[in-house]
């Protein structure tokens, strides 16, 4: 038997050890090294843009560039708050503020809160999409409906008295389908509209789809068991075969009831329909005059290209003239999607029985009018920019842009603002998988355009990259970055497509200062730069192909992707 003098002497010498190995274990952890980036330039320069200058009373449309799909409208005063979708990116569902539909400020994401909205193990398609915003007068009460494919959500619904200090914990609501809207009628009783499977037994054909209505339990946020209703049965004309009747929207005017879709599929068919009624419940008859907005008819080798255009909300405008909010896509040169789908905007005609988008039917033009007497501030003040224009981040305020988003997670799980710039904390997690990456993501919103970074970093070991990665998603993307390879250190290039990887270039480089890391693109046309120590730009791996980044090749309903990267999981083989 041990002496209880020895078994203390023992439990010391076994306390130190397990003491010794923690510390070990800490200082690993802090051996790893974090890269300072310690400015961006972002600098977008579209054809389209240079030849089409705004005059003093216009502005351009997309209103948001980039992968912001699938735009809601709703207003209390003269206040506009408009939300889209965002997948997988975080926060989700970001939010927008104007005054006057033209001049916008971002208010960062709905459900910014990781413990109730977390999409960590989703693909980047998946996340939280198709959301509905609405403002309640007879409760003072603004409602975001939203589709969550993580974490068995499902259906949920969030409220504020205010959008701009922040929103409620999701409420899970008790139905299936997605794309739901909530609308209030006068008498303040609500109903919300969605896409749904048709009746089991009943579905007739691949995408034959259905608009249900229920009524809403304002007391206590729910649907009201057994009061939903087929609304619309495959669409416009049944007999046609249409399909993906989604993104229903009620409106009430005059006294009668328009309940307006998307119809035919998010792509080269996507269109905007109506319908009308003597009741929210039905039945809706459509609009002879149908489609309302697409893009569908016109050669697909059109100059200036904006295309499948659909997903819409309507709203009145300060001048009491009605706007319509969609998505739509400006491919590249290649007809290729790696800008995504951004949301546009046009007047909407409503001076009859139905509305039509003004221009809706006719190729799309990249200028509007604006309403009377609003003037153009948009990359002044606070506002968001568009058309042509250059982002400059130097990291120097506490308060990070919200144009800065995360994948599956929050930035700040892994950013800190320092004088020398933003510090990335790396994950042992890479851009491949499925996973939180420590990347700093902003939205390709140019065919043309640069992205520039200046970075500080040293790397310990192979497994150590930092630099900027170009995502679609986990399976598509291209890394540029700086890493080990026994005692050098090496500048790479690398394209992973379909999962599988490859080495497109690599030199071994000497760090003594920074190092300047730059991607350019011109339509399909990718290049990948980097300059040593303050030297001129050299070139990496020559042009490639931005194929991988469309989604026409890497599929999804995501746009391109550019951000700053670390890992300390890297696994690309020099």
């Amino acid at each position: 038997m041990i002496s209880s003098k020895g078994f203390l002497l023992f439990s010391i010498t076994f306390l130190t050890i397990l003491q010794a190995g923690a510390q070990e274990k800490n200082a690993k952890k802090k051996s790893v090294p974090s890269p300072v980036f310690s400015n961006v330039i972002y600098n977008g320069n579209d054809n389209i843009y240079t030849k089409n200058p705004l005059k003093s009373d216009e502005f351009y449309s997309p209103v948001l560039q980039g992968c912001y799909p699938d735009p809601a409208i709703a207003k209390k005063g003269d206040d506009y708050y408009m939300v889209c979708s965002s997948f997988a990116m975080f926060p989700g569902v970001p939010i927008f503020h104007s005054k006057d539909l033209v001049n916008w400020t971002d208010l960062g994401g709905v459900l910014n809160n990781v413990k109730e909205f977390n999409p960590h193990d989703t693909g980047i398609s998946e996340g939280v999409y198709a959301p509905g915003i609405t403002y309640n007068p007879h409760n003072d009460t603004f409602y975001m409906i939203v589709t969550a494919f993580t974490g068995k959500m499902g259906n949920i619904i969030v409220k504020t008295k205010d959008p701009m200090k922040g929103w409620g914990s999701p409420i899970k609501l008790d139905f299936g389908g997605i794309d739901p809207s909530i609308f209030f009628d006068d008498n303040g009783k609500g109903y919300v509209v969605h896409n749904d499977a048709p009746d089991k037994g009943k579905e007739l054909y691949n995408g034959h789809r259905v608009i249900k209505v229920w009524e809403y339990d304002t007391e206590n946020d729910k649907v009201i068991p057994g009061t939903d209703k087929i609304i619309v049965d495959g669409g416009v004309d049944l007999s046609k075969k249409p399909i993906w009747i989604e993104a229903p929207h009620l409106y009430k005017k005059n006294g009668k009831y328009y309940l307006m879709c998307a119809e035919g599929g998010t792509g080269g068919n996507h269109s905007e329909v109506i319908f009308i009624s003597d009741n929210p419940k039905g039945p809706f008859k459509p609009s002879s005059n149908n489609p309302i907005l697409t893009q569908r008819y016109f050669p697909k080798n059109r100059a200036n290209k904006v295309d499948w255009t659909g997903h819409a909300d309507i709203i009145e405008g300060p001048d009491n003239k009605y706007y319509g909010v969609f998505l739509g896509i400006r491919p590249n040169d290649k007809d290729r999607v790696n800008i995504g789908r951004e949301t546009f905007m046009l007047p909407v005609d409503w001076s009859g029985t139905f509305p039509v988008f003004e221009n809706g039917l006719v190729l799309m033009e990249p200028k509007l009018k604006m309403p009377k007497g609003v003037e153009n501030k948009t990359g002044k003040d606070g506002f968001l920019p568009n058309g042509n224009f250059m982002f400059t981040e130097n990291f120097t305020s506490s308060k990070l842009d919200y144009r800065w988003i995360g994948l599956r997670g929050p930035r700040e799980n892994f950013i800190s603002i320092t004088k020398q710039g933003l510090v990335i904390n790396p994950f042992e997690t890479n851009i491949k998988e499925l996973k939180p990456t420590s990347t700093l993501f902003y939205r390709q919103q140019h065919n043309t355009f640069s992205f520039e970074t200046t970075l500080n970093y040293k790397p310990a070991s192979e497994k150590d990259l930092a630099g900027i990665v170009c995502l679609q998603n986990e399976r598509f993307n291209y890394v540029f970055g700086i890493t080990k390879k026994g005692k050098d250190t090496y500048i790479l290039l690398e394209r992973t497509e379909k999962g599988a990887s490859k080495i497109i270039a690599s030199k071994k480089i000497e760090i003594k200062k920074t190092v300047k890391l730059q991607v350019k693109a011109k339509g399909d046309s990718y290049e990948f730069n980097f300059a040593v120590s303050d030297a001129t730009f050299e070139n990496l791996g020559g042009a490639v192909s931005g194929d991988i980044l469309s989604t026409n090749v890497a599929g999804g309903f995501t746009g391109a992707l550019v951000g700053l990267y670390a890992t300390s999981a890297n696994n690309s083989k020099l």
